[in-house]
């Protein structure tokens, strides 16, 4: 069931528990995003937050482009092992030596792609027409077979730290599904 925040509006219920979230909720979670470098930066955000508050992640998201320079594939995936000492001395960035690894290494991954980043994520995508709206959170997915699928063809092309959990935040981070609440004023 959403929630009506402060001004009004009626979200799902996470989107009002603070400001960062209201904004990331209303103005880009569950928005279709498309683009190499986009998907690839949400791809490592969301590996980044594994056991951590997402908010802690919107916090730093700056930081992380700047240390990850600007999430641009080709650029990390030169990343070299003095790179992965500046990262762990970092304070703007989660100081997560096998989080920062799975970055360079996915970095990889994508420049070795037989096909465009944005092409693979997206073929997992299920339909929109056989789902129902969650009217609470509890029923909302962490793991779908679409995300299982998803993560089991990662790890196969030499992703790290994607696993199904990762990968149906991504889907829903990124418009692949909308999991925004009956009720809210974001759903459908």
């Amino acid at each position: 069931m959403s929630l009506l925040g402060a001004d009004g509006l009626a979200r799902c219920p996470w989107g009002n528990t603070a400001p960062d979230y209201a904004e990331y909720h209303d103005t880009e979670w569950g928005v279709p995003l498309r683009g190499q470098d986009a998907l690839y930066e949400r791809l490592c955000l969301e590996a980044f937050q594994s056991g951590l508050s997402w908010l802690t992640i919107l916090r730093k998201r700056e930081g992380f482009r700047l240390a990850f320079a600007g999430f641009v594939p080709e650029k990390v995936a030169a990343f070299t092992d003095d790179d992965v000492a500046r990262l762990l001395a970092d304070a703007a960035i989660v100081r997560n030596r096998a989080k920062i690894a799975a970055t360079i290494t996915n970095a990889r991954a994508v420049v070795e792609l037989d096909r465009p980043l944005d092409e693979l994520l997206w073929s997992f995508a299920p339909s929109q027409l056989r789902r129902r709206r969650p009217r609470t959170m509890d029923e909302v997915p962490a793991i779908t077979p679409e995300s299982t699928a998803m993560a089991k063809d990662l790890k196969k092309r030499g992703f790290a730290f994607v696993g199904p959990t990762t990968c149906y935040a991504l889907m829903q981070a990124t418009g692949m599904v909308d999991d925004h609440l009956a009720g809210c004023f974001r759903a459908g």
